[in-house]
């Protein structure tokens, strides 16, 4: 039975993100997770391990579909390559409660666990090139502890989680749980009283549109869908033009870069006679290097003073993807991985890395902080592409590889945090949802419906200044967790004193 309760616990945190978003679920699921592994004092690696494959099994499920979709391995096979990704995941909440466990007694745990949990998502957040997805803190992004991620961070959230549930998981064994009520009930309402204050400062208003093609997965690298794909994106276009800025998503145009000039060169010339700017995703390959790039260019006008248009092929107002997706972007052991199935060599899935800081991307001169998909859930990436001058945050994606499971919602949330945390709107343009507007307080203020080819048109005000995230970044949780920990410390060597 505690076995059970702990998988389902894990499980059920999923109720608590996007698309569901019951926040308040987090610190009872949680705390219940934490008592039994306090039970199972015996096996506290274990415990852990089945609340984070509960965890993980059910928040992250919709991996399987792209698997099961386009993977082209059979169901058994696709279903253990999920279970096996879950299991990796649920080691890091399982070394969390291990070493909790090994050095602090059960009284202690509000103090220690937060410390050793913030480790783990820590070494989540990179290991392996790093999976930092379904952490706690995003559960939150329509509670009240949101006030405190521009503080500290998405992190420090799931910090002050951890804490409200080990105070409950402790209370529970004396049934007194007023202390555990009293802490939480200050931290949502400190986190409400943070959020009433605006870090940045308003700077000026644009208008922005995107275009959502709803190209199916399964059509995007055929050559024969070249042609009706990029006309789909210029029809969706055609009534955009008089926008400030108009932004198509992640590899909008199918075709090679240098494949793809005299079609770039008409939309480059359109853009630049109405007195605007396109951003677009594109591949970009260098035959001479042998080198392909998931990149984001500029077309049109990079200044609205502009006498010429900039783009021309390889210039530099152009954005290439650091952190690629392991398997969909590169593959490991790719020599002895890619024979093995059609999951391991798919269409465009050896990207070379662009640099972990570039220049902000101008369009008609407005500064884009850029984010290519799986990025945006990577805020340290994020804050390093963030200057004095940069206006809003952009972020491009396709999860069509993702169908009608819950991943493009959860992807949403990821972003509307990363607006909260550096107080910058961002613009997020997809391929077949969710495209939507997201305010520098992490609030949507337009979108589209997922699986319909559109177009939308917002006004987007820029801001300026810096949060205190922004500015100190992860030394905020780090102190916070690291004062709680020298606290158990002192406290577990007085009572052996």
């Amino acid at each position: 039975m505690p076995y059970l309760l702990l998988l389902l616990s894990g499980a059920s945190l999923t109720l608590a993100f996007a698309p569901f978003g019951i926040w308040p679920l987090v610190i009872p699921a949680f705390a219940l997770g934490i008592r039994q592994v306090m039970k199972l004092t015996h096996r506290p690696f274990l415990a852990g391990w089945l609340f984070g494959l509960g965890w993980f099994g059910a928040g992250i499920s919709w991996v399987h579909v792209s698997i099961a979709d386009f993977g082209g391995l059979p169901l058994i096979a696709s279903i253990g390559l999920m279970v096996l990704l879950c299991s990796y995941l649920a080691l890091f909440p399982a070394l969390a409660f291990k070493l909790t466990a090994r050095y602090f007694p059960h009284r202690l745990w509000p103090l220690a666990l937060p410390f050793f949990w913030v480790f783990a998502e820590w070494l989540r957040s990179w290991l392996l090139s790093g999976f930092p997805w379904l952490s706690l803190g995003y559960s939150q992004i329509d509670s009240a502890l949101v006030g405190w991620a521009p503080i500290i961070g998405e992190t420090g959230i799931t910090a002050l989680l951890v804490i409200g549930a080990s105070l409950f998981a402790v209370a529970h064994t004396k049934r007194h749980f007023t202390g555990a009520v009293v802490v939480s009930l200050a931290l949502y309402i400190s986190g409400f009283v943070a959020n009433q204050h605006t870090w940045v400062a308003p700077k000026q208003q644009y208008n922005v549109a995107m275009a959502q093609g709803n190209i199916a997965q399964s059509l995007r690298w055929v050559p024969e869908q070249d042609a009706p794909t990029m006309d789909r994106y210029l029809n969706l276009t055609e009534p955009l033009w008089d926008n400030d800025l108009i932004i198509w998503p992640e590899a909008a145009v199918p075709k090679l870069e240098p494949l793809a000039l005299d079609y770039l060169t008409q939309v480059n010339a359109r853009a630049f006679a109405e007195d605007t700017a396109l951003i677009t995703g594109i591949v970009n390959f260098n035959w001479e290097t042998d080198e392909a790039w998931n990149n984001l260019i500029v077309l049109g006008k990079r200044t609205p003073d502009s006498t010429t248009p900039d783009y021309q092929y390889f210039h530099n107002n152009r954005f290439a993807k650091h952190h690629l997706l392991p398997i969909g972007e590169f593959v490991p052991f790719e020599d002895w991985l890619r024979p093995l199935a059609p999951l391991f060599d798919l269409p465009m899935s050896s990207f070379a890395r662009g640099d972990f800081q570039q220049a902000n991307l101008v369009a008609n001169g407005i500064h884009l902080a850029p984010a290519i998909c799986f990025e945006i859930a990577f805020p340290r990436q994020v804050a390093a592409n963030i200057y004095n001058a940069t206006d809003m945050i952009i972020t491009v994606s396709n999860d069509a590889w993702f169908g009608h499971s819950h991943g493009p919602a959860q992807h949403l949330d990821i972003a509307r945090m990363r607006a909260v945390e550096f107080g910058r709107p961002v613009v997020r343009a997809t391929n077949n949802g969710i495209t939507a507007f997201i305010n520098h307080k992490g609030n949507i203020t337009a979108r589209l419906p997922q699986f319909e080819a559109a177009s939308l048109t917002a006004p987007v005000l820029a801001t300026s200044g810096f949060t205190p995230y922004y500015l100190i970044q992860d030394i905020g949780v780090w102190v916070l967790v690291l004062v709680f920990f020298f606290i158990a410390l002192r406290l577990r060597k007085r009572s052996k004193d």
